[in-house]
């Protein structure tokens, strides 16, 4: 392999490859987590979606499946969080990865137990503060990225947040091939970090019926919207999101009621819980009410989609890269076929000179 391609974040990681698979809800799965761990890449395991006395199993699922280092992913400011912690640490996870409403205490656990701290970004003074509260690696994603997602493109965004932080910056949003990788190492990142392409393949669990809504998808298919939580997020064009975007503020309050009962329904948190982080994330995002009262509708029209096998009635995050993907290998074959290409990308680069 190409010396170009073992960068700081395999150093500091312990793998062989400078590929991160990102964590999503109802998809990450510990079958992907490990697929992807053991084709040299590192996976993370999505804890967002799943009551937090669940992630004990599945943490201990994945060691089952691999020996090799992975993450776990979760949201600090959800009911539950300090449970996770707690068993992360207790397994020695290798990473944990987080985005909104950083917690102090919990990052300098993490820190404490040798757990390496990678949150992501969408913004370079997110990125700046989250290393000055311990981050050890930052997911910088553009705007290309799928479910929340900002406005800045990844190829300008990126090298921007290189220039302003020390520590290694992986590329996310709009990746899915080595020369995507190769991209990202001119911009200065250490790596590439994909959540679309790792979606679309085997060890997915999503069901067929929705796979084939990506995959009739053009890039012009796949929008930014705020009507799914009030958010702007990046999805694939369905019958759903027609009705969202053309629903009067009272439709959308009274899913967003539906939503929130739904979800507490599938988290099993008291309710008391579920308000203190609500309102934890709303002063950490600055949120209006109407986006706090919103928030459950993504996991629960996501699951729709990604559980249920429902790619009209669900909400489908995306990638604007998904407009170009059209087959579903497994993740070693893809983490296989991005290196392959990076390299000969790279001779090809070096012939030319």
């Amino acid at each position: 392999m190409s010396s170009a391609l073992h960068t700081r974040l395999c150093e500091i990681i312990g793998i062989r490859h400078p590929i991160i698979q990102t964590a999503m809800g109802w998809i990450a799965t510990p079958e992907m987590v490990a697929a992807c761990c053991n084709a040299g890449a590192i996976g993370f395991l999505a804890t967002a979606t799943v009551k937090a006395e669940e992630v004990d199993a599945l943490i201990s699922r994945v060691e089952a499946l691999t020996e090799r280092p992975f993450g776990v992913n979760f949201l600090m400011e959800a009911p539950g969080a300090e449970l996770i912690v707690d068993t992360i640490i207790r397994h020695g996870v290798k990473a944990a990865s987080y985005a909104r409403a950083p917690n102090p205490e919990f990052i300098k656990r993490f820190k404490d137990a040798g757990i390496l701290c990678v949150p992501t970004c969408g913004a370079v003074r997110h990125a700046q503060k989250a290393v000055q509260l311990g981050a050890d690696i930052v997911i910088v994603q553009g705007g290309e990225g799928g479910g929340h997602t900002g406005s800045v493109p990844t190829s300008i965004l990126v090298p921007q947040v290189v220039d302003a932080i020390d520590v290694p910056v992986v590329a996310a949003g709009g990746f899915r091939d080595g020369r995507g990788l190769v991209a990202a190492l001119a911009f200065g990142a250490a790596g590439i970090a994909m959540g679309t392409r790792f979606l679309l393949t085997s060890e997915s669990p999503m069901p067929a019926e929705t796979a084939e809504r990506y995959f009739a998808a053009t890039v012009n298919d796949i929008l930014v919207t705020s009507e799914v939580d009030g958010m702007p997020q990046r999805v694939v064009r369905n019958e759903l999101v027609h009705r969202l975007e053309s629903s009067n503020r009272l439709s959308l309050l009274l899913r967003a009621l539906r939503s929130a009962l739904q979800y507490r329904k599938l988290s099993g948190a008291p309710l008391g819980e579920l308000i203190r982080s609500a309102l934890a994330m709303q002063s950490s995002e600055k949120m209006s009410r109407s986006q706090m009262l919103m928030a459950a509708n993504a996991p629960v029209l996501v699951r729709k989609a990604m559980i249920e096998g429902d790619p009209v009635g669900g909400v489908l995050p995306s990638g604007t890269v998904a407009g170009v993907i059209a087959d579903r290998p497994g993740c070693a074959e893809v983490i296989e076929r991005i290196v392959s290409e990076a390299e000969h990308t790279l001779e090809a680069l070096a012939e030319s000179k």
